[in-house]
C-alpha cells in the first residue's frame, strides 16, 4: 500500500489551485449546512470573531460575516481566497472578513488565545497523515481562547468512498483527483482529549451522498454552548444588514 506523504498534500493543492480556477464559486453562494448550525452554537457561546480553517471561495466565511461574526478566513488555494475577497467587497463585507493563504501543516500565524471559535468543513479530512490531523488540532487549541468552541466535520469509514479508489495508507484514499482521510471513531476520540466533546453529529451531503460526522468541542473555562440535547432551538443568530 503506498506510504502517505508530504508530496501527495502537495499534488493536493495544486489539484485545488486548478479545482478554484477553473470553476469559480463552484460551491455557490449558500452557506453549508455545517456552518448555519456552527453560527447557532458561536452565537450562543457569546463568540465574537471566528478562524474559517479552508475557507475556499468563501460561502461559509461569507456566512459568519453576515451573522455579525468577525472572520479570519484561511486556505491553501490562492484562487479561492481571491474569490472569497472580491464576492466579500461586493457584499460590503470586506471590513469584517480577512483571507490569509496558509497551508494547515504548518503553525497557523496567529497569536495564543486570540480567536473565540474555530470551524472547518471537511478540511480535517483532505489528504492530511494522522500526526498532522494532531497537529492542527493543538494549533486549534493553541489559538482559542478559553471556553472557545471548535466545530468541524469529516467524512468518516462509513462513507461510499471509503476503502475504495486510489490508496495512499493512514486511511487515505483518493477518488477523481480529491484524496480523503476517512476519520473513524478512535480517531474523533482521541482529538477531542483534554476538550469536552459536545457533540458528534452523522450526516449526509451531496450527491453521492457523502457521509460525514459533525464533531463540537469546547476549551475548559469561559461560557460554552449548551449541549445539543438541551440547546435552545431558533432560527440562528441575527445577519447583519448587507
Amino acid at each position: 500500500m503506498p506510504e502517505q506523504g508530504p508530496e501527495a498534500a502537495d499534488a493536493q493543492r495544486e489539484h485545488w489551485q486548478r479545482t478554484y480556477t477553473g470553476h469559480p464559486g463552484m460551491y455557490g453562494e449558500a452557506p453549508s449546512a455545517a456552518a448555519v448550525h456552527a453560527a447557532a452554537v458561536f452565537c450562543v457561546a457569546g463568540a465574537r470573531d471566528v478562524l474559517e480553517l479552508g475557507a475556499g471561495h468563501g460561502r461559509d466565511a461569507l456566512y459568519f460575516a453576515g451573522c455579525g461574526f468577525t472572520v479570519r478566513a484561511t486556505d491553501y488555494s490562492p484562487a479561492g481566497l481571491e474569490q472569497l475577497s472580491t464576492r466579500a467587497k461586493e457584499l460590503g463585507l470586506d471590513p469584517a472578513v480577512s483571507a490569509t493563504v496558509h497551508d494547515v501543516r504548518r503553525p497557523l500565524s496567529l497569536p495564543d488565545r486570540s480567536v473565540d471559535a474555530v470551524f472547518a468543513h471537511m478540511l480535517m479530512c483532505m489528504a492530511l497523515s494522522t500526526p498532522e490531523i494532531h497537529r492542527l488540532t493543538d494549533e486549534v487549541r493553541r489559538v482559542l481562547r478559553p471556553g472557545g468552541t471548535f466545530v468541524y466535520t469529516v467524512r468518516h469509514t462509513g462513507d461510499a468512498h471509503y476503502g475504495a479508489g486510489t490508496a495512499h495508507g493512514d486511511d487515505v484514499f483518493e477518488h477523481g483527483g480529491f484524496a480523503v482521510h476517512f476519520f473513524d471513531r478512535a480517531l474523533v476520540d482521541a482529538l477531542a482529549e483534554g476538550w469536552d466533546l459536545r457533540e458528534v453529529h452523522a450526516f449526509e451531503e451531496g450527491d453521492l451522498p457523502r457521509r460525514l460526522w459533525r464533531i463540537t468541542q469546547t476549551l475548559p473555562g469561559g461560557r460554552a454552548p449548551a449541549r445539543e440535547d438541551g440547546e435552545r432551538r431558533g432560527d440562528g443568530p441575527p445577519r447583519r444588514d448587507t
